[in-house]
């Protein structure tokens, strides 16, 4: 009897907020939310932070604040619940913080950045007559025509219901006319950084009010030589508006946001992070570098004259003969897209040679299912999106282990001259949890990385006599 009123007076002596602690975080309100609860609801969706003065993540999106038009864009595009880097990042863009999101592609990373952006747009005067000379308010730079234009779909989505306009300026078109669309006014330019320098230097656009930036596949674009245009871009913007380093920001005036996505950070992103971005947070989903466990992988070694043949054998053993195949050079995607055809499959290429108009031929054939099968250079195919694309196959194996493709299977066709990647693939390999080949793991270039020195024997401990 005195345990048990000693329980019942432990009970009154707390509050009935107290009492809740054990219910899990998604029986709880916002309100309800304790620290505990935010760090299990960051490792149930595997989000984690570096910064400070972080906002917790969104729950849902009726927990989002973003404004009532945007959750209606939502809601009507079918979105039911955030991603996890959409969950992390939207807060953070509501606030007008520095972002660095380490998220892939179909992580759901556009959403991520484009609601933020136009949220931010939405409280500023629509560009008028007055302005419209000045230039955007917000530019999007991506590294393919491919990527821009799926991010301009994406964007024109939620902008029509703000009444906020958006210009695509890429290669391959006439530049007069995208010149005309932005001179005609606009709130958003979404843009390769190579088109869009050209408009600059042409004094065809100017960026004196652009005070929002996103730059998409970073990691990537300073891959494809991109970085002296990104930068002249930025240089391009008034330094007026950059954050000061102290954090101690005047609330009455504007300051540019700059997001920054990419799938990994080399030390040539982290420098351009450090000239651009102010105090950023850094989100990161999963491991930097770590491809995503929704990918089954595999890697078959064989000879160079044996891929051919086992490539036609991978693609039988499909139910609907679909997948996407990466090579590394133009030549080798015509190469191997005429013997695909040859032997009786519905193929078509992707590559730097083609014109935009054929690119997007081609890509628009594969999405309708009029091509099986897409041979691609990974310089043009990583980050666009193809719906319920279930297969890749690396028939050259990338120069680099950061060259991921988002897909449910991936199998990398490797040859024996690839030694340069098979310890950063076994060790991908190892970290996915997805089968290592015997070859592979025993092969004497996967125990280190290029360049290592090999640890000496060790010395000899029994006594040395001399006679």
């Amino acid at each position: 009897m005195a345990a048990r009123r000693l329980k019942v007076e432990d009970a009154e002596s707390y509050g009935t907020s107290d009492m809740k602690v054990d219910r899990h975080w998604t029986e709880k309100t916002l309100d309800e939310m304790t620290e505990r609860d935010w760090r299990i609801f960051r490792e149930d969706f595997n989000i984690s932070y570096k910064g400070s003065k972080i906002p917790p993540p969104m729950r849902s999106w009726d927990e989002s604040r973003l404004s009532t038009e945007l959750l209606k864009g939502v809601e009507r595009a079918g979105y039911k619940k955030p991603s996890p880097i959409q969950m992390a990042a939207i807060p953070l863009g509501l606030q007008q913080r520095d972002v660095i999101g380490i998220a892939g592609t179909g992580s759901g990373k556009t959403a991520a950045f484009i609601l933020p952006m136009l949220n931010y747009i939405s409280r500023l005067p629509p560009t008028s007559e007055e302005n419209e000379a000045e230039g955007p308010y917000a530019v999007v730079m991506a590294p393919s025509h491919e990527l821009a234009q799926q991010i301009e779909v994406e964007t024109v989505k939620f902008a029509h219901y703000l009444g906020i306009r958006v210009v695509l300026v890429v290669g391959g078109r006439p530049i007069e006319e995208q010149a005309l669309s932005i001179r005609q006014g606009c709130e958003v330019v979404i843009a390769t950084p190579g088109r869009l320098i050209d408009c600059i230097e042409r004094r065809y656009a100017v960026l004196n009010q652009c005070n929002y930036v996103v730059l998409d596949e970073a990691d990537r674009m300073i891959d494809m030589g991109f970085g002296p245009q990104i930068m002249a871009v930025m240089d391009a913007m008034p330094s007026s508006n950059i954050k000061p380093a102290n954090e101690e920001l005047d609330e009455k005036k504007i300051y540019r946001t700059t997001y920054m996505f990419s799938a990994t950070m080399p030390p040539a992103v982290e420098r351009l992070a450090r000239k651009y971005l102010r105090n950023p947070v850094v989100v990161n989903i999963g491991t930097a570098g770590k491809a995503t466990d929704l990918i089954s992988q595999h890697v078959m070694m064989m000879k160079e004259s044996e891929k051919f043949s086992m490539l036609q054998r991978l693609l039988d053993d499909l139910a609907d003969r679909t997948a996407m195949v990466f090579v590394n050079t133009k030549n080798n995607a015509d190469t191997v897209a005429k013997n695909l055809d040859k032997n009786g499959y519905l193929v078509t290429t992707l590559h730097g040679g083609k014109s935009q108009e054929q690119r997007g031929v081609s890509l628009e054939g594969f999405r309708t299912r009029k091509y099986n099968v897409l041979v691609a250079t990974d310089v043009v195919g990583r980050g666009i999106d193809i719906p319920d694309m279930a297969h890749v196959i690396n028939y050259d194996m990338p120069s680099n282990i950061d060259c991921t493709h988002t897909v449910l299977v991936e199998l990398a066709v490797l040859g024996r001259q690839d030694t340069e990647v098979f310890y950063d693939l076994k060790q991908m390999l190892i970290q996915s949890n997805c089968p290592v080949p015997l070859e592979l793991a025993k092969h004497e270039a996967s125990k280190s990385k290029p360049g290592t020195i090999p640890d000496r024997p060790p010395r000899r401990n029994d006594p040395v006599f001399i006679h």
